[in-house]
């Protein structure tokens, strides 16, 4: 397949801006950016979609650009239901370094930062040099700002557009760059961009958006959605991204190894066809986990992240360190240990309304201690800093040993 079937065959292309975008991608060397503003510190599974099909054409011979935001970030482009909240300037310039740092490692992309060339700009010389060159009747035809006009807009957020198409502009007459990639919500600023720079220069660029990913509820990944994925390991451990990856539902996982894999057409197909004949098995996901994680976080981070995971299934919760505990039981109820029967504390915590129903749990085999299964009332916690409480097949509770401050 030729680069552009590719895309198209993992349903990373939405649209294009023009069909002549089609012959560039398959036999020239395009220099493309993809922009994000710094709302945090790391960047998500939501980004990393786009991020990768940079990657793909970079593979191509095409030369990718990373644009970080650090001004229009102090803006912040429109939402379709409300205006976005400001972030302090502290704050953007710390994600910005975070942004950068990251995409360094993971991608290794050229980067640069729009503030470098829009801090100088001064308000009269935005108004004459762009703002001359958009139309109003044309910007509000956009799609995002059009849905925002019911709510309302401010001419905060109604600039976003001339800042974004000003870097497109910028980039193309420093850098050669002819091509912006990125996600279908930013059409309207993309052919913005194109329509500034043919009018200044006469030059005709292009621009391609892909689909957005989507959870299993439809919404995009995001921190203002409350699903962020962080490609960070210190905010989303690999250990959670292998949940998070592993329990994707049967409906979506070809989908996400096409996406956000570089296995081939005909890996993937294998695997769809072994997938489905033993569903119960998650080939599919495991793989998606495999790919994921060690293009992330590196083959051990991975290995580790299965290890951990097995454990639990079998388990094995005494093989688990301390460390592997506070990563795995992160946000379950902590309870304080404490040298008493067990079917006292079952009730003084609330784990059993009564010793009635602590008795029914413990006969029935529904409470487990460390993955070892506990019947004697009379149970002792183990003395360590963490103990496992399982009741029934889900519900856990980390036992916490308080430390005792010797100063």
């Amino acid at each position: 397949m030729t680069l552009y079937e590719d895309l198209k065959w993992r349903g990373l292309i939405k649209d294009i801006t023009s069909p002549d975008l089609i012959e560039k991608l398959n036999h020239e060397k395009l220099t493309f950016y993809i922009g994000t503003d710094p709302t945090a510190d790391s960047m998500h599974i939501g980004h990393y979609s786009s991020f990768l099909i940079s990657k793909r054409l970079a593979q191509y011979g095409h030369h990718p650009i990373l644009l970080i935001g650090g001004a229009t970030g102090r803006i912040g482009d429109p939402k379709p239901s409300a205006e976005r909240e400001m972030k302090s300037i502290e704050e953007i310039e710390k994600n910005v370094l975070g942004l950068s740092k990251q995409a360094k490692e993971i991608f290794g992309f050229e980067i640069v930062n729009n503030w470098d060339w829009s801090k100088d700009i001064n308000f009269i010389d935005f108004l004459r040099d762009y703002g001359k060159f958009f139309n109003v009747n044309s910007m509000l035809d956009k799609d995002i700002i059009r849905r925002r006009l019911e709510t309302g807009i401010t001419y905060t957020e109604f600039s976003y557009m001339i800042m974004q198409a000003l870097d497109f502009l910028h980039l193309f007459e420093t850098k050669n760059c002819t091509l912006q990639v990125a996600g279908s919500d930013q059409w309207g600023n993309i052919t913005a961009g194109i329509d500034l720079i043919k009018k200044k220069t006469g030059k005709d660029v292009y621009g391609l958006v892909m689909p957005l990913v989507l959870d299993k509820n439809g919404k995009k990944f995001g921190k203002s959605e409350g699903n962020a994925l962080w490609l960070d390991k210190n905010k989303t451990s690999s250990y959670e991204l292998y949940q998070y990856l592993i329990n994707t539902d049967d409906e979506l996982v070809i989908d996400y190894l096409k996406k956000l894999t570089f296995l081939s057409k005909e890996e993937i197909e294998e695997i769809e066809k072994v997938h489905f004949s033993s569903p119960e098995q998650r080939i599919a996901q495991k793989r998606l986990a495999q790919e994921l994680i060690s293009d992330l976080h590196g083959e051990e981070e991975y290995q580790h992240a299965k290890e951990i995971s097995e454990s639990l299934f079998t388990g094995n919760i005494q093989n688990l360190s301390d460390s592997e505990i506070e990563e795995v039981f992160k946000g379950v109820p902590e309870l304080i240990y404490s040298s008493i029967p067990m079917i006292d504390f079952l009730v003084e915590n609330s784990v059993a309304s009564s010793k009635r129903e602590a008795r029914e749990f413990l006969n029935g085999n529904a409470i487990s201690v460390n993955g070892k299964v506990i019947t004697d009332e009379n149970y002792l916690f183990e003395n360590k800093k963490y103990n496992v409480l399982r009741r029934g097949k889900k519900k856990y509770y980390l036992i916490k040993k308080e430390t005792v401050d010797e100063n």
